[in-house]
């Protein structure tokens, strides 16, 4: 049985990973962090999960406070996983050390918030012991839909390489003020930080160059000098005025590191971005943007289209489908045996995905995904936790899930590089 460490979980990230009980783990965890607001916030959502009518968890959380909550969870050594989720500059460090005493690691992206702290990396996923980013979108069954028709060669083909055009193309809208496990989401003062949080092209982008990854077919494993070119990087900010601000952290004004980002009363924040490269010679282009608040009814947004010589495919979830995750296949010859091998191809993945058929839509064909295989957002961070635990209880160190991680931040970080004005 494995023992859960939480190290100052400043994002709701970290709590998510209890939502669900786990045989696997000790229901006995233990919390080293300072009192604060950050604090509390983890250990009443876990309350929540413990109270709630329907599967009720029954954690109990242990508070062990230190001023230096890092160096006491080491020397104490209370377990041997460690949950990271909070400010994201100092984390990759932290992930090399923890690494280095001889902890698992799962840790909520991203990993690093500028090149500065590449080389951190290496450490940080060499070897035993395991260290892995939670990754949830691997989880959504139109993602990994979207990936198995990718992978069918007969269906979908090799993947598209026109200079014109993305082979593969993400983007998504998420919102600053959102609603969490049925709640408003309360985020701290430092998350508007870029030097802290990360700006448009290190955070949400860290998914998106996972994804790419996933369909282009995950493989021996990357490495960025030799697999992937750089294009283009560039970032820009959403306004964020005083009564969001203050919606959002429950805060009155702007803290003074946030200063020099407010322009005429405003906080520009610059959480968007937009990457283009090739990953293997296909072009791919992760676009990640952020407004102001949730719409009613609705929620954030995504949309993934992968070009193939046989099929398009088009996962979506926004305003034009309700809300609702889709998934199209736009073949370019429809022909009178797609249709037949379409459903030959849905029937194979029975074992997988059971339940899925197919109707005529304005974009080709709609997969129709039963309700079965749709699981909320929350519930994915309890199902990555249990595919680390799959990896420890099998005692892999997967050398391609290493070179995975190395290769997509460091992507990350050279588009920062790039996207950066003189000095930034």
């Amino acid at each position: 049985m494995h023992t859960l460490l939480f190290l100052e979980p400043g994002h709701f990230h970290a709590a998510l990973t209890l939502r669900a009980a786990n045989p696997r783990i000790d229901p006995t965890v233990h919390l080293y962090a300072r009192p604060g607001p950050e604090r509390d916030a983890f250990m009443a959502l876990v309350g929540s999960f413990n109270a709630r009518a329907d599967r009720p968890t029954g954690w109990t959380v242990r508070t062990h406070e230190s001023a230096d909550p890092e160096r006491a969870l080491v020397e104490e050594r209370r377990g041997d996983i460690v949950i990271l989720a909070g400010r994201n500059r100092p984390k990759l460090g932290a992930i090399a050390r923890l690494h280095a005493a001889g902890l698992h690691v799962l840790a909520d992206k991203p990993w690093l918030t500028e090149s500065a702290a590449l080389p951190d990396l290496e450490q940080a996923t060499a070897g035993w012991p395991l260290a892995m980013d939670i990754m949830t979108f691997r989880h959504e069954a139109a993602a990994r839909l979207t990936q198995k028709i990718a992978a069918d060669p007969g269906l979908f083909g090799a993947l598209g390489r026109q200079a014109d055009e993305p082979a593969i193309d993400i983007q998504s809208v998420h919102h600053l003020l959102k609603m969490v496990n049925g709640a408003p989401l309360r985020r701290p003062s430092w998350y508007y930080d870029t030097r802290i949080q990360g700006d448009g092209l290190v955070d949400i982008q860290s998914h998106m160059a996972d994804q790419a990854q996933w369909i282009l077919g995950d493989g021996p494993g990357f490495v960025f000098e030799r697999d992937y070119e750089l294009e283009d990087a560039r970032r820009w900010s959403t306004p964020v005025p005083r009564e969001l601000f203050e919606a959002s952290t429950g805060l009155g004004d702007y803290p003074e590191p946030l200063a020099p980002h407010v322009d005429a009363g405003v906080l520009q924040l610059a959480c968007n971005g937009e990457i283009r490269y090739r990953l293997r010679g296909v072009p791919v282009r992760q676009r990640a943007e952020w407004g102001q608040r949730e719409p009613e009814g609705g929620g954030d947004a995504h949309r993934t289209t992968v070009r193939g010589e046989r099929a398009t495919v088009i996962a979506r979830r926004g305003p034009e489908t309700g809300f609702r995750a889709e998934v199209h296949v736009a073949p370019h010859d429809p022909g009178p045996g797609f249709e037949a091998r379409l459903s030959e191809t849905l029937a194979a993945w029975e074992a997988d995905m059971p339940g899925l058929s197919h109707r005529p839509s304005s974009l080709g064909r709609e997969i129709v995904i039963p309700s079965a295989l749709h699981t909320p957002h929350e519930a994915h961070f309890p199902m990555v936790l249990d595919d680390f635990l799959d990896l420890l209880d099998a005692g892999d160190r997967p050398a391609a899930l290493a070179a995975r991680i190395r290769a997509r931040y460091t992507l990350l970080a050279r588009a920062r590089e790039r996207s950066a004005p003189a000095g930034g």
